[in-house]
């Protein structure tokens, strides 16, 4: 019998995960990405010699990666260098600065020291976090595509824990009573493009897996690990074809057959599996009327995530300071509402840079850096002209780094630069509306509300990625696609069960 034919539109993290894990199990994997380089947000950015992440810049609980891998009967470390970041980032309040680390015992000790009163609550939040993480685990690591998994021992056990009706400020609140301290564990709502006084309290599991797992910077760049599951694909002989879009998924009597390459070339496959940004997918790769529940009148009424502005600068030198930084604006609540619910253009905006070549000297030539800068902004549905913004948004972003961080003068060092509106995110990298991570995370937009992993409105059409379960951040985009293989490997079992 020959293997299953999987189509993959979309060579991210997590449409090359899905490959892996399926070629590794005798299937016939073809991964059809349109850009000239796989990984999509998690890609390799290079320029004059300087080497960016173009997306996501740290690796959080390496062990699901490491699991992927093994169920691959791989071994990730034979791929990757992974380096933990201790301190995990330097926080740059308007009148101090905060340096927390996974060492117990040392963030007790600083948060003494900074912020006292509040150090016993540091225990408090870790102790408790982790009975609310191990509850919610079984939850991200399983399909949650049907009415009745509410009902399961896993879901019933997780409710208590989902905070409902907090926020994760407000979780955070009945821990700390420092306001530094509050944005210190609760800022990781940025992954999800969210504001910590609307996002889920049941995400204060974010702050926890990195206090708990710490943050990993693999040499060469997050890049790393899109080349790597890239080249596990093409070892176990399926096919990475970058440079080759997508034009539309071909459907008959409601069933995913194939696809059509925007070559005009039409492959046909058993299954095909969406890799693209969802809501992008939605809209374009199906004829008018194929999809009934994701159709754009649904599409436009959902919540997206804010956006980013980025800014990659290759340095003639290098700046000491920690691999991470955030610089928080001095009214960081004002400066989250602006950009998740007013939707404008921050005079105080809030800034996050990797300087990854203190950690790593393959990032630039000898003596040099290659730094990155993270501003986030509203996404598009706030129609800035970006293109009249942009340089004064740089410039004032620049000015943020120079007067309030280490820094000083970085305009006098500058020998390339690149910035991504956006704009460009949207019409370069066909993230809908520039929304850079994907749906938010709203109750009424997770789980059984997200974008299911077998899609809905298709027949032998499934989802991985930030846009359906469990949703955005490298981990659980991961976990997306370990939960599609395995619901594909077992309709396999159960196809040759009923032969």
């Amino acid at each position: 019998m020959a293997a299953k034919h999987i189509i993959v539109i979309g060579g991210g993290p997590g449409g090359l995960a899905a490959g892996m894990l399926l070629q590794s199990k005798g299937f016939q994997v073809s991964v059809f990405e349109k850009q000239p380089y796989v990984g999509g947000r998690t890609s390799r950015i290079e320029k004059d010699g300087y080497v960016f992440d173009r997306g996501p810049t740290f690796l959080n609980m390496p062990h699901i990666l490491e699991e992927a891998f093994q169920e691959s009967r791989r071994d990730l470390h034979d791929y990757v260098t992974l380096k933990k970041i201790e301190p995990m980032y330097e926080l740059v309040f308007n009148d101090l600065s905060f340096f927390p680390t996974t060492d117990k015992q040392e963030m007790y000790d600083r948060i003494k020291k900074h912020f006292p009163g509040d150090e016993d609550g540091y225990y408090a939040f870790m102790e408790g976090t982790k009975k609310r993480f191990d509850k919610l685990m079984p939850i991200l690591q399983n399909t949650h595509g049907q009415w009745r998994d509410y009902l399961r021992l896993r879901t019933l056990k997780a409710v208590p824990q989902l905070a409902l009706g907090k926020s994760l400020y407000d979780v955070l609140s009945d821990y700390f009573t420092d306001e530094r301290l509050k944005l210190t564990f609760t800022f990781q709502s940025k992954y999800l493009g969210m504001s910590p006084w609307n996002c889920p309290g049941a995400f204060s599991i974010l702050s926890y897996m990195e206090y708990e797992y710490g943050v990993f910077h693999p040499l060469g760049g997050m890049n790393q690990l899109s080349e790597a599951m890239a080249e596990a694909i093409r070892e176990d002989g399926g096919a990475v074809r970058t440079g080759t879009g997508v034009k539309r998924v071909l459907v008959e009597d409601g069933r995913a057959v194939g696809v059509e390459l925007d070559s005009g070339e039409q492959v046909a496959a058993d299954e095909v599996i969406i890799n693209a940004d969802f809501a992008h997918a939605a809209s374009t790769l199906f004829e008018k009327g194929e999809l009934k529940k994701w159709n754009q009148k649904k599409l436009d009424s959902m919540e997206y995530s804010c956006s980013a502005f980025m800014i990659y600068l290759g340095l003639d030198t290098i700046y000491d300071t920690q691999h991470h930084t955030i610089v928080f604006a001095d009214d960081y609540k004002q400066n989250v509402e602006e950009i998740t619910g007013t939707k404008l253009l921050s005079k105080d905006p809030s800034i996050y840079v990797q300087n990854g070549s203190v950690t790593d000297d393959s990032l630039a030539p000898e003596g040099q850096s290659a730094l990155y800068i993270l501003v986030p902004v509203p996404n598009n549905l706030s129609k800035i002209d970006w293109e009249k913004e942009k340089q004064r948004f740089r410039d004032l972003a620049l000015d943020i780094l120079e007067k309030r961080t280490a820094f000083k003068g970085v305009r006098d060092h500058i020998v390339t630069e690149m910035i991504t509106t956006p704009k460009d995110w949207e019409e370069d990298y066909f993230v809908y509306n520039g929304a850079t991570f994907n749906l938010a995370h709203s109750l009424d937009q997770m789980m059984y509300f997200r974008p299911h992993n077998k899609f809905e409105d298709i027949e032998n059409c499934w989802l991985v990625g930030g846009g359906t379960h469990p949703g955005s951040g490298l981990p659980t985009i991961i976990q997306s696609a370990r939960i599609t293989a395995g619901e594909i490997k077992s309709r396999q079992r159960q196809g040759r069960t009923a032969e």
